[in-house]
């Protein structure tokens, strides 16, 4: 077995093999799409879920969304104005939506972070930002020790928007609109492991209506919370 190493930027051998996995994974499925970047990897897959599903996981996230924080723990009156929470993993309908993520990608489930939702309501946005933990962060040695680093990340669009709310990717020079039911799929890595700076994103002000995500990130490891 291949030791995962990090001294604040060497890459892991393991973490490449994660991404040739799914990679791979991706490419043979005819319903999933891989968007034109020469810089990022990153797929998509309209009707992912149904609009029941999605119905039912917005009322998830009206029941328990809290003010968002950003990773540190800190709370940012502008950086992330979202609200946000984790939704329950025994919950039948979270239960269901994580199995087929995790079918979809062929990464573990054991490995996978609690399925997120997050809510924007007008002008409410998630300023540019990673997924991907800086080696240079101070809670990076207990992320390595809780699992690792995040590989790749998923995120189902759950409502239309009437304008804004795009995801935007600055260093690859494109945006995504939500649709309803639209699983993303991305690779905060580069194909030798290490974090790419150009898998930095952010969720654009909703300018009209009300956007609704899920999100779950995967780590490298078995993820102990």
């Amino acid at each position: 077995m291949t030791e995962i190493i990090d001294d604040g930027g060497t890459a892991s051998a393991a973490r490449a093999r994660i991404g040739d996995a799914v990679r791979a994974r991706l490419d043979r499925n005819p319903l999933v799409s891989r968007i034109d970047s020469p810089r990022l990897e990153i797929y998509g897959r309209q009707a992912f879920l149904t609009p029941e599903e999605c119905a039912g996981l917005r009322a998830l996230i009206d029941s328990d969304a809290r003010p968002s924080t950003l990773f540190s723990g800190s709370a940012n009156a502008e950086y992330r104005t979202s609200h946000s929470c984790n939704l329950s993993p025994w919950d039948p309908l979270v239960e269901a939506i994580t199995g087929r993520i995790c079918a979809l990608t062929g990464l573990p489930p054991e490995n996978g972070e609690t399925l997120q939702g997050q809510r924007y309501t007008e002008g409410q946005e998630y300023k540019v930002h990673c997924d991907y933990f800086p080696v240079t962060a101070s809670y990076w040695p207990a992320m390595l020790k809780s699992g690792g680093q995040r590989t790749w990340t998923a995120m189902i669009y759950l409502s239309p928007v009437e304008s804004g709310g795009e995801t935007h990717f600055p260093h690859c020079e494109f945006m995504i609109p939500p649709a309803e039911g639209m699983i993303l799929i991305w690779n905060n890595l580069d194909r030798e492991g290490a974090p790419n700076l150009n898998s930095l994103h952010a969720a654009r002000p909703v300018t009209s209506g009300t956007k609704y995500v899920v999100t779950k990130w995967f780590r490298e490891r078995r993820w102990a919370p």
